[in-house]
């Protein structure tokens, strides 16, 4: 089976499954897990943050860090097509309370200088107190460049905002930036990374932060049901996620490069542009609105993606190796009976 959807479908491999049989354990929720706390004390210094959490998902991650910079009645300022405000099912809302003021982001799916501004509320009762900025990178597959993260960071903290970054697939960013990881967090108070999706671990991400938030995001992580036991066997997963497919992220980059110009011409193109790849990712829209036609067919041959409609993400992962990826290649190619 070719699974396109998602860099988040990949399964652990026999060296990673031996990584997490052999991880050294404790009970975390006492601070006594050693592989955990290696882990923790790894990605603070990484980042060049005070301290780390591991959480259970991106989800919960994003979520007590803005819990931690945020209370009832309070506002968090978010791109309008970033994670955090259209995927998390609105959870600062529903359980912190938390006004989610969205504003439109750039082509590039920046956020424009002055917007931030723009956004925050006066000092008066009729409007929530503007308190956190959320950004993102990678955004749908898109690097956001360190300039405008530094534009962006700039902006808030004239406004009195801290600021958190959705950094999921940080990596990626990082690998197509050219770029270290301290390079980009430094415009954020607490970064989000997810070790799930492009580095291949089955579970897991980390928030790191400053050190006065420490009591509040376990608190926040205690609260939302992320406070485990002996999990060093999945701290061991993503220790090893982290040694061994960092690097190789530039390979998913450019295979998906190469699928961008394999599919150009069964593309439908918006105002003459060429399918271009985002990092690890390519949408694509088929010609002839033959999406749902598509989609059924590859399935019969035993390719998933997700249904067009009418574009659809195909995303590289560590196991879309050369053979796979122009086997599915071939497979369009007939499809259009090519």
């Amino acid at each position: 089976m070719i699974d396109l959807r998602s860099d988040t479908v990949t399964k652990p491999s026999k060296e990673m499954l031996q990584a997490m049989y052999e991880a050294e354990v404790g009970d975390d929720v006492y601070g006594e897990d050693p592989t955990i706390n290696k882990l923790e004390k790894e990605f603070s210094e990484l980042l060049g943050k005070d301290r780390a959490v591991f959480m259970t998902s991106g989800t919960q991650s994003n979520l007590s860090a803005i819990l931690s910079h945020c209370g009832r009645g309070e506002e968090m300022i978010v791109g309008n097509v970033y994670h955090t405000a259209l995927d998390e099912a609105a959870g600062a809302s529903v359980l912190g309370g938390i006004a989610i003021s969205t504003i439109e982001v750039e082509e590039s799916l920046s956020i424009k200088d002055g917007s931030i501004k723009n956004a925050v509320k006066p000092d008066d009762p009729h409007y929530p107190i503007s308190k956190l900025l959320c950004l993102e990178n990678t955004s749908q597959g898109r690097a956001i460049p360190i300039e405008n993260l530094k534009r962006n960071h700039a902006e808030a903290k004239e406004m009195d905002l801290s600021i958190h970054l959705d950094g999921a697939r940080l990596f990626n960013a990082i690998e197509d930036l050219k770029c270290e990881p301290k390079d980009i967090a430094k415009y954020a108070d607490s970064v989000s990374i997810c070790f799930s999706k492009g580095l291949g671990a089955p579970a897991g991400s980390i928030l790191c932060f400053p050190e006065n938030l420490e009591h509040k995001v376990r608190r926040q992580r205690k609260i939302l049901g992320g406070a485990l036991r002996q999990v060093g066997v999945l701290g061991a997963a993503c220790l090893y996620a982290v040694k061994n497919n960092i690097k190789r992220l530039k390979e998913d980059h450019e295979r998906a490069s190469f699928l961008a110009k394999a599919l150009n011409p069964y593309h439908c193109k918006k105002n003459g542009k060429d399918l271009h790849s985002f990092t690890n990712m390519v949408f694509f829209e088929p010609i002839e609105k033959k999406g749902s036609d598509l989609f059924s067919f590859l399935k019969n041959k035993g390719i998933i993606i997700s249904k067009p409609c009418p574009e659809t993400r195909l995303v590289m992962h560590l196991n879309i190796t050369d053979e796979v990826l122009n086997s599915f290649i071939k497979t369009i190619k007939e499809f259009y009976g090519d």
